[in-house]
């Protein structure tokens, strides 16, 4: 069977489906992806046919003053830019997946708000599946959308917020997307993360990190987390430091924009705490603050291979590394930037195995050497400890089962 899978977004949002897609290769099945440019080479190193769809998310990310000592712009500035690129964006993913899918027997789209998917699906008469690796990007009078910090709102205020962000998404894709489906001889929609993500979307989440609640109109089946295995030794540079003294800190805010200021303050406070430092690089393009070989500043690496080996993993809240975070049974310390990353935050911290610390942009030294300190004592490392073996580790065999069986 010949399936086309796309995503666009961060790592974290292409990871997974490349774990989906070498689960489905394995079982005989044509698998093509379609991703953002700069992930291409990733995918094509694990042996999937690759299209590219949408703009390099690295440079467009890089744009918005993603480098250090680039001026950062306001958030309506932000805004202008997004919108300014959305029409384009739009039409080209329907242009990708029409050629893409011609053929194929089914279309998956997983992470973000992707808007051509169901659309080409409807053209071909295939199946659509959507898939959402938080499960609070699906509407629930239990939580609030994604993008409000506070995760403990009445469920009234949780269902008119639901009703408003419903309201945003339309005012923002509607138009574009009834715009190409009308080229398509298909008729409008009125509502857009609706059509996205269907009546029985899939939750690529482990079901104890993060539970998905009831839907009154989502009949959704939670898989697990689609976990890419990864045994890529790290850098002999990483391992001599490691080797030299106690587990370090780790401090990584992947895709996010960059935060010199944020970055320093936290290597400040781990040096504080008496704990050496790995630093990420990411997106952000971070690094050391001085020479100290107490620190050490990294690319790339599997995360299984090293946060096993970590004190704590302070993070932006990202599904996939707080996932790998929890496999590891490592606390974590949680400073989130924005949108599920709130969630995540709040859910280490019912949970006891890590710590939901300020939001970025309100971080001080006083209150993150407390946040550190909690999340390194024995209470916060047994809990995290503990946990590790409740995460499930076979979701993406799980989903790839789902995904034949819709097809068969």
């Amino acid at each position: 069977m010949k399936i086309v899978i796309s995503s666009i977004g961060s790592r974290g949002d292409i990871q997974p489906i490349v774990a989906l897609a070498t689960t489905l290769q394995s079982s005989g099945h044509v698998v093509t992806l379609c991703v953002p440019p700069n992930f291409k080479p990733f995918v094509e190193t694990h042996g999937i046919a690759c299209v590219p769809v949408g703009p390099d998310v690295q440079k467009w990310t890089a744009s918005l003053g993603a480098q250090p000592g680039a001026k950062q712009p306001s958030k309506e500035q932000i805004r202008k830019m997004a919108m300014a690129g959305l029409k384009g964006v739009v039409q080209d993913q329907f242009k990708v997946l029409r050629e893409t899918a011609q053929g194929c027997d089914l279309i998956v789209v997983a992470g973000g708000v992707q808007s051509a998917g169901s659309s080409i699906a409807e053209l071909y008469a295939i199946p659509y599946v959507y898939a959402t690796y938080c499960p609070v990007t699906l509407p629930s009078p239990a939580h609030p959308p994604p993008m409000i910090r506070n995760q403990n709102l009445p469920g009234l205020v949780n269902r008119l917020l639901w009703i408003a962000s419903g309201y945003s998404w339309n005012k923002i894709y509607r138009a574009a997307v009834n715009t190409e489906r009308k080229v398509l001889g298909l008729p409008p929609v009125p509502d857009i993360p609706s059509m996205v993500t269907t009546a029985h979307p899939l939750v690529a989440a482990d079901a104890a990190l993060a539970p998905a609640a009831p839907s009154s109109r989502l009949q959704f089946t939670q898989t697990g987390a689609w976990l890419l295995p990864d045994s890529t030794p790290l850098p002999d540079e990483l391992e001599r430091f490691l080797a030299a003294g106690e587990a370090p800190v780790y401090i990584g805010f992947g895709s996010m924009r960059a935060n010199p200021q944020a970055n320093a303050l936290l290597i400040q406070v781990a040096r504080a705490c008496g704990r050496r430092v790995i630093v990420s690089k990411g997106w952000g393009n971070l690094d050391l603050v001085d020479a100290g070989t107490d620190c050490i500043a990294i690319g790339e690496v599997a995360h299984a291979q090293l946060f096993p080996r970590v004190a704590a993993v302070v993070h932006h809240g990202g599904a996939g590394t707080t996932t790998a975070a929890a496999l590891a049974g490592v606390p974590q310390v949680i400073v989130p930037h924005l949108y599920d990353q709130f969630y995540w935050a709040h859910r280490i911290q019912q949970l006891g195995i890590g710590v939901g610390g300020p939001k970025v942009g309100k971080l001080t030294a006083p209150v993150m050497k407390k946040v550190l300190a909690r999340c390194l004592s024995a209470d916060c490392r047994l809990a995290a400890a503990t946990f590790a073996p409740r995460v499930e580790r076979h979701g993406v065999q799980r989903a790839a089962e789902l995904l034949v069986k819709k097809i068969a």
